[in-house]
């Protein structure tokens, strides 16, 4: 099986990657709201950073998506 099918590494990822750091706020909070706001001033490494924070919960939002797929196919 590999990494990136696994649920339990794949939560493993969310919780620490896609968190780190935790105090004061999770980076990627941070990082969206910059976004949100209109992203004004947001270097390469900026953008680099919110691919890797929020990388392991687009990894965790595909397992869903497969997973609620399956169970529409074996319900019909």
């Amino acid at each position: 099986m590999k990494p990136w099918n696994d649920w339990k590494i794949v939560l493993m990822f969310c919780l620490t990657l896609g968190l780190a750091p935790f105090t004061p706020e999770p980076h990627l909070i941070g990082k969206l709201r910059w976004v949100l706001g209109g992203a004004v001033g947001m270097q390469p490494m900026d953008w680099f950073d919110l691919l890797m924070h929020g990388f392991p919960w687009l990894l965790l939002l595909r397992l869903l998506a497969i997973k609620g797929a399956e169970s529409l196919r074996i319900q019909r």
